[in-house]
């Protein structure tokens, strides 16, 4: 593509964020071992990031209740409670850091990485929202003028928050460019 020099572009599919998971969990090359992939083995998963991210909270002396459950085939430990932003952080680095972990400890007792997804105080749900209108606000901007958009650099999950956006609206298409940590999407009229 005109324009993108040594940094990467690709489609928004779902191998995207699945590779970036697996890089993050020692570079496992996206595979999921058959022994975790039934529901019980995903809520197993779940119980042991619960319990490790219970032993976080009480080192640091937070208060919060954990729910552990499956969601959209994959693990997932949320904490609500007071006083939880610092565990957060700015733009959910933090939580971010936190989830990586709390995957270690779990393929630490599993030996399978896990696609763990870990919420604190319901920051995903509001970043969810808020990058839903960022996304129908850029395909407006496509729509009317009919240029590329370049959205500001994201996470993963951000990222793929916006791909799945995008990808139910007719006539515009999303990619990904560039290298972590300013990795980005761009939307496009679709040619």
């Amino acid at each position: 593509m005109a324009g993108d020099s040594a940094d990467t572009v690709d489609g928004p599919d779902d191998e995207e964020l699945e590779n970036e998971e697996a890089e993050a969990d020692g570079g496992a090359n996206g595979a999921r071992s058959a022994a975790a992939t039934s529901d019980a083995d995903l809520f197993r998963e779940s119980e042991i990031a619960a319990d490790y991210v219970e032993g976080l909270l009480d080192i640091l002396d937070y208060d919060g209740d954990i729910d552990e459950l499956v969601s959209g085939g994959r693990p997932v430990v949320e904490v609500v409670g007071g006083r939880l932003q610092t565990l957060v952080g700015q733009r959910g680095a933090t939580l971010e850091a936190l989830q990586e972990l709390t995957r270690l400890a779990v393929f630490r007792q599993t030996g399978v990485p896990s696609r763990l997804l870990l919420d604190i105080g319901g920051y995903r749900a509001t970043r969810r929202k808020e990058l839903t209108a960022v996304a129908k606000n850029a395909v407006e901007k496509v729509k009317q003028h009919g240029e590329p958009v370049r959205l500001e650099p994201m996470s993963a999950f951000e990222r793929k928050c916006v791909h799945d956006v995008v990808n139910a609206i007719a006539g515009v298409v999303s990619e990904s460019e560039g290298v972590e940590p300013n990795r980005r999407v761009v939307v496009r009229p679709v040619d």
